[in-house]
């Protein structure tokens, strides 16, 4: 006879195999069928607001890894809250000004960039970037993340440059905003002003040079036949020189070398002597360094005065302690300049090369100009040494090739002015990390003003006007109605009208007498557009708040987009844009290092989506330190699928054992569960507040573990392994199999609801196959809530123990199958001697051999009591035997039973009765 058919099967539709790559987008379209986002904003109206504000990314070629990883844990979080209690809308932007969309055009090879106008110019750099968006937004929406992808912000959106113009025009109204031409961080790849965060240091070999400058006037000091030594690595700046600095309190040296006079300062002179290689040196004079203000030495190229001034910026790190200042060249040498009323000398131009400023070296491209002035200086006899050093040298982050310090007219916002604001908003916002919070508030304590104009066309014009006289114009009027003008027509305009079309009808200004004006021409740091985002789009959309609860970017953005949005949000409003920030590093190989298309070891988000699907990428930012670098590479991937096979696995079985279950009918009552069926829902308690937690502290490693462990360790290997027999054996309404099942649906609700923010596709595929659920997505619903249950700990204490006691016995069946004695465990019989708890404990639980999965278990004596074959652990000793009998054709218990029914020869005695109770059914 086939037993076959009276055997409760597992039964369920759900694949075994995900099939990631092609279910997924399928997934998708369903979502954006039934416009999931908007449906998840309806259920959760009402609800305490939770906004994460999306930093927006560039807007230029494919995502990346750093992109995937950024997106995915903004979707973990949305998600999360969104089923925590929260109304959580996430809105995408975009950034989409800036050099890069530039360069982009003009070298495909299809824009001739000179035989078209500004304006004409922006608008390809529009169509290209809108183009771009649309790659990405598929791209990002294949993660799996959940937004408002077709409402998303722009920042070359009309809106969103209209409430930039009145974010620039309230700092001007506040006295930040000014214009002046000082030295800033200057691309001459790029032709363009920089500010601090486009800025990124490289080695680069440079000329290191010691210079003699020889007096001229040593106001009683100096005799007037020394030389003052200076020390650069920038020999190009030698023409732009107009004075030496030192330190007030240092002591200095005049000594003796050779025939010649020289002034050091005197903590530096031992190392000179070597560096120098002076051998025979004497000292003449010491003096502080504040009795050299104001001697005047000889420029060695051009005889004119170069001014010894005072200035605590001087070290005794290296060189001389004598400082070469040329103020259009460095932010000291311009202050110490300005304070003694040097000019500001910049004889670069735009480009890098030396003007006619520098007479001698017109034309040369500044790094070029390096050797003919060391040339010239060691032709003249001021030249004391020539080596070169490599050294960590500022480069212009989108084109990689050194920067200068150039002074030129700039438009400036001073953070000098709000500082002390700046610093107490940060300590107002909560940082995770917390080195994150120290970190900011380094950095905007040692900044300098913020440079924020460039030299570019695609970009949000300044909005300034200049009178007759030259007079920069902004006022209240002016700035509203060019903000008017841009929320209706757009910053290209600026480009396409007459000055007067941009002005307010009829305006009039004292420093334009004759009404005739002119505007300015530079367009905003790219910084300064994404840094408005707070007002552009917290304030704008109806949906969002300032401040934002959440900003949720890589660690890069303390020096750019947490940076200048604290900035201009603090300016206007006196707050941070943010209530907390939370920072996560780069992605790298699976060597730890950066990833690079010359090396070979980019991971493409796209290519991982094709062959492994969305969700395994999602695991994986789930599983690791994100806080830190991460790493990532084919062989992780691979792990990390091994773990999603093993979930889906445990969602697979528990729905194949659910096929006849319905909830509302079978569900056995919490009191007359088993103790192993109560224990597991204990369990299930503890996970869902460990998953819970980890999620509320953005730790979802801690999701990831706990979720895996429980599948793996509670789960797969102890209680769906010893409740195959009684879900499989037992008729369909037997008390014990409801039990089973009663536990095991709820474990598969809170666990599908638990791994949705993270598995998004496979937790909503589950979620179709679940019996009795009404919602239509797991996603409308609310996380699981841990229930009450009496005598907890005792409960968990005794099972806790049993599942030690149950891994020494599993242990010793491991042993004796690899000795032979046994095949399958079902082969076995056990007898346990046991002394103490572990006795008492045994003793209380009945149906031992279901639990370990064996045909028989016997209760013998005390743990010292054991035969010399037993196996020995602490408390207790296991001999491990052939079971005796047959084995049962149907449950595969080894019983001395079988065949005591003469209609049923080949079962057991308890197989025998199911099965003739089934029979009289059907």
């Amino acid at each position: 006879m086939d037993y076959k058919e009276t055997l409760l099967m597992p039964q369920t539709d759900f694949p075994m195999r995900g099939n990631l790559p092609n279910r997924e987008p399928e997934r998708q379209a369903k979502w954006s069928e039934s416009d999931i986002y908007q449906k998840v904003q309806q259920r959760t109206e009402g609800r305490p607001l939770f906004v994460l504000h999306d930093g927006p990314p560039y807007a230029n070629g494919d995502i990346h890894m750093g992109h995937a990883l950024n997106k995915i844990l903004k979707d973990f979080i949305v998600r999360y809250k969104s089923m925590s209690g929260y109304h959580a809308p996430y809105v995408p932007g975009w950034d989409t000004h800036g050099l890069p969309i530039e360069t982009a055009l003009t070298k495909s090879g299809k824009v001739n960039r000179k035989a078209m106008s500004v304006a004409e110019f922006r608008k390809l750099c529009e169509e290209y970037a809108k183009k771009q968006i649309e790659r990405q937004r598929e791209q990002f929406m294949r993660l799996g993340v959940r937004g408002d992808w077709w409402n998303p912000y722009v920042t070359l959106e009309k809106e969103y440059e209209a409430q930039q113009i009145k974010v620039f025009g309230e700092m001007a109204k506040k006295g930040y905003i000014y214009k002046g031409k000082k030295p800033v961080y200057w691309s001459p790849s790029s032709e363009s002003a920089l500010a601090e965060a486009e800025i990124e240091y490289h080695d680069k070999r440079s000329p290191s040079i010691y210079v003699a400058f020889q007096v001229k006037e040593g106001n009683d000091v100096l005799e007037g036949d020394e030389a003052i030594v200076i020390w650069t690595t920038t020999p190009w700046t030698i023409p732009a020189n107009l004075g030496i600095s030192v330190h007030p309190d240092l002591d200095y040296n005049v000594v003796k070398v050779a025939d010649k006079k020289y002034v050091v300062a005197a903590g530096l002179l031992e190392s000179l002597e070597k560096e120098l290689e002076w051998e025979q040196v004497d000292v003449l004079k010491t003096f502080k360094g504040k009795e050299l203000e104001y001697v005047k030495a000889e420029h060695p190229l051009y005889g004119r005065d170069s001014l010894v001034m005072c200035g605590d910026h001087v070290t005794l790190d290296a060189g001389t302690g004598c400082v070469h200042t040329a103020p259009g060249h460095g932010e000291e040498d311009y202050l110490v300049g300005q304070k003694y009323g040097l000019d500001v000398l910049c004889p670069v131009d735009d480009k890098g090369n030396m003007t006619d400023e520098a007479p001698g070296f017109e034309g040369l491209f500044y790094d070029q100009a390096n050797k003919p002035i060391t040339e010239k200086l060691d032709e003249i006899g001021a030249l004391l040494k020539l080596t070169f050093i490599t050294h960590s040298y500022a480069h212009d982050w989108r084109t990689k090739k050194p920067v200068i310090y150039r002074a030129t007219a700039q438009w400036f916002a001073s953070i000098e002015q709000f500082r002390p604001e700046l610093l107490k908003a940060i300590e107002e916002v909560e940082w995770l990390p917390k080195w994150g919070e120290t970190r900011l508030y380094n950095m905007v304590r040692d900044r300098g003003d913020w440079c924020i104009s460039r030299q570019r066309a695609w970009g949000v014009p300044i909005p300034v006007f200049y009178g007759e006289d030259g007079e920069p114009i902004i006022t209240d009027e002016t700035i509203d109605h060019v903000s008017a003008l841009f929320r209706e027509h757009g910053s290209n305009i600026w480009f396409e009208w007459e000055t007067e079309q941009l002005l307010p009808e009829g305006f009039t200004s004292p420093h334009s007498p004759n009404g005739s004006f002119t505007r300015e021409m530079d367009i905003m740091d790219v910084w300064f557009d994404s840094g408005s985002s707070h007002q552009a789009v917290l304030e704008e959309r109806a949906d969002l708040v300032r401040p934002a609860d959440l900003y949720l970017e890589g660690s890069d953005q303390y020096r750019g987009w947490f940076n200048s949005s604290l900035s201009t949000s603090v300016a206007v409003t006196g707050k941070a844009p943010y209530k907390g920030v939370l920072s996560h590093g780069f992605a790298l190989d699976g060597e730890g290092r950066k990833m690079s298309k010359s090396i070979g070891n980019v991971v493409v988000p796209n290519d991982v989506m094709k062959q492994l699907g969305a969700d395994i990428l999602r695991l994986w930012v789930a599983s690791v330190d994100y806080q830190a670098d991460v790493r990532v590479s084919d062989k992780i991937l691979k792990q990390v699928s091994e773990t999603y096979r093993k979930i889906r696995n445990t969602f697979r079985f528990l729905l194949g054992n659910l096929h006849d279950f319905d909830p509302a009918v079978n569900r056995v009552a919490t009191e007359e569960l088993g103790e192993a069926d109560l224990f597991m829902l204990v369990k299930l308690n503890e996970v869902v507040e460990k998953a819970k937690q980890g999620y509320e502290h953005y730790q979802f490693s801690t999701v990831y573990h706990t979720i895996h462990n429980f599948c793996t360790i509670e789960l797969s290997s102890f209680y769906m392994d010893m409740a195959k027999d009684t879900l499989y054996i037992e008729h369909a309404n037997h008390p014990a199999r409801r039990a089973i099942q009663t536990v095991m649906y709820d474990v598969l609700v809170a666990l599908t609801k638990l791994v949705s923010p993270i598995l998004s596709h496979t937790a909503d595929e589950v979620w179709e196959h679940i019996p009795g659920v009404s919602e239509e997505s797991v996603q409308l619903t609310d996380m699981p809530e841990a229930k009450t249950f009496t005598d907890v700990e005792a409960l968990l204490a005794k099972w806790n123990h049993f599942m030690s006691v149950r891994d020494d016995v599993l242990k010793a069946l491991e042993q004796a199958r690899n000795e032979k004695k046994i095949g399958k465990s079902l082969t076995a019989a056990i007898t346990i001697y046991a002394s103490g708890a572990v006795r008492q404990l045994l003793s209380s639980i009945p149906s031992l051999e279901k639990l370990f999965i064996v045909s028989a278990v016997k209760l013998a004596g005390e743990a010292s009591e054991a035969p010399g074959e037993a196996a020995v652990f602490e408390d207790l000793a296991i001999v491990v035997q052939q079971a005796e009998g047959e084995t049962c054709e149907r449950c595969w218990v080894v019983s001395t039973t079988v065949g005591s029914n003469s209609e049923h020869p080949t079962l057991c005695s308890s197989c025998a009765e199911t099965v003739s109770t089934y029979y009289q059914n059907v």
